[in-house]
């Protein structure tokens, strides 16, 4: 066996930090000791007497949302709303007061990169005008994170191109840092006199280690907000506590869907010119020739273009727009055999290229012809999504075992020593070199699409599970393997999908059996039964041919993503 590789310490800061769901504090939760099993862990709800019960009560649940969210339609005007209505409260967590009331707002861009639709951007631009002060953007490019490749690096830079010149049809600047963040921007807002600093939420831990960091470092002078842009329901709004699964969080999302599922202002000048000194030219070229350079055994992929404006016309768009389009595909969506059926939204989720406000506001506009269709999506979008942003933010150990409930934790334990059929090196199983056919293809689809399908992924993660050494072992692989070249790979939902299928995170105990305890098992004979097994393996062995072939004759490199003419001036 190779030596095991780990995952990147990330050491910007010594302590872990949550952002709590009130108030202004940011002190670290309890972490459980090695060995130590939290009361959240022992006490677990019941689980419905069948599985066919709990689907049947799902099934009305998911309805219910989409009813919920179509009635947030009729309860809030469509039209834009004014920006000097400023951004709902509730998204909202003012983190550090300042003694400066005169200087420019900045709004440090780190999980969102758009210019539309973005709560973040709104508020520092509300607060700017409200003052009588200009705003900037600044974004902080890092030399590596977590295991983000040039396939990563590309994209997100060849979206920020985009966001900067958008930017610049309302004469607000971007500035473009390099380095750590924690030194970077408190620097800015030292040489620019800021008054506010405006935040992205991230529930991933060097998310919040590095806006931790900033705050310690930033004058006392400088207020600090942080605003969760990302999720349709803010997250410590949707729950003040880890939630045991969908079924619990559900309606308390359902709940509040008329409170924030509505429209956005439309981005505005912020009436004051910056005077602090221009932003540096940037050659966008050289830079992602530069960055791209750094992992480029994962090479960047040509079906997804990246940047807002493109994120906006796969979503809505005429001709190919998912909820134009390709909805009525979207109840096919658990059939690898059939891709059409996937909205093909989540990289730009990811990147924040697109919001998932946007992405829900434009589907329930739909739901009277595609309602089945339109309620999954929904589910999926802002249950799901919302449960996984749950997890990360309350579970420090959202990536390890200790994060487990107590009931998997121990029947992993039991089971940890279990004889395997086989078992595989990480570089067999990187290269997709195992006795399964249906598994290596999802291991490939991964490594030159860059995506899998969603149903793969968990057939994928239970097989990781069953052919390495140990539960930690084969949650480590299949982590790393995801970060590494899932385009939406190092996100609450990649962490959760994983957690779920080797640790049984936001599922049952089911009946016990070798290697996997009470982990849901999965095999290659269910797959069969439920799709076109052969199909999906021919579908992922001509488009690995085609992307070989490209590599070879050196176009695999992405389409450069320049704004749309003619929509800057419609931000």
């Amino acid at each position: 066996m190779p030596p095991k590789k780990k995952l990147k310490a990330l050491s910007v800061v010594k302590e872990e930090v949550h952002s709590e769901p009130k108030g202004r504090s940011l002190k670290p939760p309890k972490v459980e000791e090695e060995g130590e099993v939290s009361e959240l862990s022992r006490k677990r709800p019941k689980p419905s007497s069948t599985v066919t019960e709990e689907d049947k009560v799902t099934e009305s649940r998911v309805e219910k949302l989409g009813k919920d969210a179509a009635a947030a339609a009729s309860s809030n005007s469509e039209r834009r709303p004014p920006l000097s209505l400023g951004v709902h409260p509730g998204r909202i967590q003012n983190l550090k007061l300042g003694e400066n009331e005169h200087g420019p707002v900045v709004y440090w861009m780190s999980r969102d990169h758009r210019s539309r639709d973005n709560w973040a951007l709104l508020h520092a631009v509300h607060q700017a005008r409200e003052k009588g002060v200009p705003v900037a953007v600044a974004f902080n490019l890092v030399e590596s994170f977590l295991e983000a490749r040039a396939r990563h690096f590309g994209f997100m830079l060849r979206g920020l191109r985009v966001v900067e010149q958008n930017l610049k049809a309302v004469n607000i600047p971007f500035f473009l840092f390099r380095g750590n963040p924690v030194e970077t921007i408190p620097e800015f807002l030292k040489k620019c006199n800021a008054s506010l600093l405006v935040m992205d939420y991230s529930s991933l831990r060097i998310g919040r280690q590095w806006r931790n960091g900033v705050c310690e470092n930033v004058a006392s002078s400088v207020a600090v907000a942080e605003v969760d842009a990302h999720n349709v329901v803010p997250v410590w709004r949707a729950s003040d506590k880890l939630e045991y699964g969908a079924r619990t969080i559900r309606n308390k999302i359902n709940n509040q869907l008329a409170e924030f599922l509505n429209e956005y202002p439309v981005l505005e000048n912020p009436g004051k010119p910056w005077e602090a000194g221009a932003p540096d030219t940037i050659d966008w070229d050289a830079l992602i020739a530069e960055v791209s350079r750094f992992g480029s055994e994962v090479p960047e992929v040509t079906w997804c273009e990246a940047g807002e404006d493109a994120a906006l016309e796969a979503l809505a768009g005429k001709s190919k727009g998912f909820v134009n389009i390709r909805i009525r595909n979207y109840v096919n969506r658990n059939d690898p055999s059939k891709p059409t059926g996937l909205s093909g939204l989540s990289p730009y989720l990811h990147y924040g290229h697109i919001s998932a406000q946007r992405c829900a506001l434009e589907a329930r506009k739909v739901r009277k012809v595609h309602t089945k269709s339109v309620d999954a999506f929904l589910e999926e979008l802002i249950v799901r999504g919302g449960l996984a942003e749950n997890f990360c933010h309350y579970q420090p150990n959202y990536d390890n075992l200790k994060g487990a409930w107590g009931w998997a934790q121990e029947s992993l334990r039991i089971h940890a020593k279990d004889k395997r059929e086989v078992v595989y090196t990480e570089s067999e199983l990187e290269a997709g070199k195992t006795h399964d056919k249906l598994w290596n293809a999802a291991q490939l689809e991964m490594v030159y699409y860059g995506k899998m399908h969603g149903f793969m992924r968990m057939y994928w993660a239970k097989k990781i599970l069953e052919w390495t050494e140990s539960p930690e072992e084969a949650l480590r692989i299949a982590i790393y393997l995801n970060d590494k070249y899932e385009l939406d790979g190092r996100d609450p939902n990649g962490y959760v999908g994983c957690m779920w299928s080797i640790c049984g995170i936001h599922d049952q105990g089911w009946k016990e059996r070798p290697v996997f305890g009470k982990i849901r098992y999965m095999n290659f004979n269910g797959c069969k039964r439920k799709f076109n097994v052969d199909g999906y393996i021919m579908n992922v062995n001509q488009m690995v041919a085609k992307t070989k072939k490209q590599l070879k004759e050196g176009s695999t490199t992405a389409a450069p993503s320049k704004p749309v003419a003619g929509k800057s001036d419609k931000l």
